[in-house]
């Protein structure tokens, strides 16, 4: 390797020094410059809300730190195109490498994969490398060579090859790559705006982004609240969780790290007999392993973030009630637990995931409103908001996944709030017109007596709303839709010899034929760069129906893969252990800018307005976003031959 190269070394949510495999090897070749491309537009639907960007910022200016103090500058570009900043940032300082670590979303999948052919065709090399997963999407399949789709099945195959314990060290010095590059302040990246400042630096009191702080938060949870996990993890109120997950989404601790260090606590507390320990440790490896399998499948099947990984689905008779979906957001359904988590995550960006879970299944099940609203109106004010996370955690709500919720599953809000918070302490901190409710009615105070109720100062339906619908006519009208579902479900298959059968796959409109995709010329004078090697970033090759082979390696030639569907007969595949245990953190709206719509859109209504000021519970959102296909999924990688290539 010759000292003299200068790499780009291209920042996304990896924001960290520490086990950072791209940052690693261009430490090692030479000279860095360290990139961070802010591109709005590029950001689609999928644009963050308020506080995904405020801690995008603050972990930004902590990493600038502490590249700076290792001999780099951060460089900050907001752009209009990522390719076109990275090329002036190649040309600018005479780069002839850029690396990265992977994402795994259908955007990133696009961009990544256009990019990498780009800059290939002028020459440039490009590698990318896993800094987000114990093992690449790829490289997990059952002993058919096909996907998996429950996850207990993929879990186990993951731990059986996870064979990489080490980390890469942080690099003790840094060479800046020499050479003029036009660059902003953190400011002028415009990640916050002023109206939002002063919400914002409530944030701070609560919360340390950046990839140290991220560091100790892992090693104050693992050394004082691991061991016993199993037992407070379902306590909604106070820190009983780990409160890593914004950390892992912007890559400022990286997975493989967590799961080490909580893999050595499992495996001192089994030989010293510690039951509960242990028991902690197994339960968060498997938060873990949903989180690596939520990436798993959004790979897998690129479409799930706009239909449902089962088939059955596209027959439900949602009901698209705007006044629902707002009473619902603004924590008003009559429900004390249910708003009192709409409450906590509009005026924190956070919510215990068991309160996640619960408020979902209220949007889904009670009020038959489309999962992807919801979906996206998490994106918008969750601070660990993920795009991957969210979609399996909202499909597995909806009934939508082989091994989720029924869809007839229907939990009583009532009985939930006496599991999970007995006294009502939750409720009463986040529902101050509660705060004098006993506990004997906290949960349900449409049935307390009218003296409980005046001596606790509640009106129903003055300072405290009835119900917005009663728990008999929810379950009445979800049956009713089900049985709707089932009769078009039914007729639309009674042509079809295996009509019985449930399947998953892309029920999406007819993808056009790769091969007729238009490339844009090689630049003359340039040969293209063969920058594929056995770490290389793959994509999904999509065809008319989503299909369970293997991948093809880079260097095989690209084959039409059988229609190998998914089946399971009538009843349910053995339901897996995940209630609880899923992240429901999601999908994107707060993009304030008009889209490009494709002809397979969908359209939801923008949420409520992520101003410093709340005003009041009667601002309405008028407009839509809309869900963008990502047409260009289909196209698999052409590369070269393989490059001898070390991390």
């Amino acid at each position: 390797m010759e000292s003299s190269s200068k790499t780009i070394v291209w920042f996304r949510r990896d924001l960290r020094i520490e086990d950072n495999p791209a940052l690693a090897a261009a430490a090692r070749n030479g000279s860095v410059l360290p990139v961070f491309i802010w591109c709005p537009k590029e950001e689609g639907q999928f644009y963050p809300g308020r506080v995904s960007r405020w801690w995008l910022k603050q972990s930004l200016i902590h990493l600038k730190q502490s590249l700076k103090s290792l001999g780099a500058e951060l460089v900050l570009i907001k752009a209009q195109s990522t390719l076109s900043a990275l090329t002036e940032c190649v040309d600018a300082v005479g780069a002839t490498k850029v690396v990265y670590n992977h994402l795994y979303d259908p955007v990133s999948l696009v961009r990544d994969h256009n990019i990498k052919q780009k800059l290939g065709e002028l020459g440039i090399s490009v590698q990318s490398y896993n800094g987000d997963l114990l093992n690449e999407p790829w490289e997990v399949y059952d002993d058919d060579g096909k996907v998996f789709t429950t996850f207990d099945a993929y879990w186990e195959k993951s731990l059986s090859i996870q064979n990489e314990p080490g980390s890469h060290l942080p690099p003790w010095r840094l060479t800046q790559a020499a050479g003029s590059v036009k660059m902003c302040s953190i400011e002028e990246l415009g990640l916050e705006n002023e109206s939002e400042k002063s919400s914002n630096a409530l944030l701070g009191k609560g919360w340390a982004p950046g990839w140290s702080n991220a560091d100790k938060a892992l090693t104050d949870f693992v050394e004082t609240n691991l061991l016993a996990y199993s037992k407070d993890r379902l306590r909604v109120g106070g820190n009983s969780t780990s409160l890593l997950s914004p950390y892992l989404h912007f890559g400022e601790v990286s997975v493989r790290k967590v799961f080490n260090s909580v893999r050595l606590k499992q495996i001192l507390w089994t030989k010293e007999g510690n039951s509960v320990g242990k028991d902690s440790a197994t339960i968060y490896l498997r938060a873990i392993g949903l989180r690596e399998y939520s990436r798993y499948i959004c790979f897998n099947f690129p479409f799930t973030h706009e239909r449902s990984l089962l088939n059955n689905l596209r027959f439900f008779p949602w009901n698209a009630d705007q006044a629902h979906f707002k009473a619902w957001r603004q924590g008003r359904t009559g429900y004390p637990l249910v708003d009192a988590g709409m409450r906590e995550l509009w005026a924190t960006g956070w919510v215990h995931n068991k309160i996640r879970v619960i408020v979902s299944s209220f949007f889904v099940k009670f009020l038959l409103l489309p999962w992807q609203w919801g979906m996206k109106y998490f994106w918008d004010t969750l601070l660990d908001a993920d795009l991957e996370s969210d979609i399996i955690g909202w499909q597995y709500i909806s009934g939508s996944l082989p091994d989720g919720h029924e869809l007839e599953r229907l939990d009583n809000p009532e009985v939930q709030g006496f599991n999970y918070d007995l006294e009502g302490e939750y409720v009463r901190h986040w529902l101050p017109e509660l705060a004098r409710m006993p506990a004997e009615w906290i949960h349900h105070p449409w049935d307390a007596p009218p003296n409980v109720l005046k001596a606790a100062g509640v009106e129903l339906g003055m300072n405290y709303p009835n119900p917005i619908v009663d728990v008999d006519v929810a379950r009445d009208r979800l049956m009713q839709a089900i049985f709707i579902m089932r009769e078009k479900e039914a007729a639309v298959n009674a042509s079809d010899a295996n009509g019985t059968v449930e399947v998953v796959f892309d029920n999406s409109e007819n993808v056009g034929d790769s091969a007729n995709i238009p490339k844009d010329d090689v630049v003359k004078g340039k040969v293209p760069c063969p920058s594929s090697s056995s770490y290389d970033q793959r994509v999904p090759s999509m065809q008319n129906v989503c299909t369970y082979k293997k991948r093809p390696k880079p260097e095989e030639d690209t084959k039409k893969l059988n229609d190998n569907r998914l089946s399971y007969k009538n009843g349910r595949i053995k339901m897996s252990n995940v209630d609880g245990d899923l992240c429901s953190t999601a999908e994107s709206s707060s993009m304030k800018k008009q889209m490009t719509v494709s002809r397979n859109s969908f359209s939801v209504p923008r949420t409520i307005t992520m101003a410093h000021d709340r005003k009041s519970f009667d601002d309405e959102a008028s407009s839509h976003v809309k869900l963008q296909k990502e047409e260009e999924i289909d196209a698999e990688i052409n590369s070269c031959k393989n490059e001898a290539t070390t991390r």
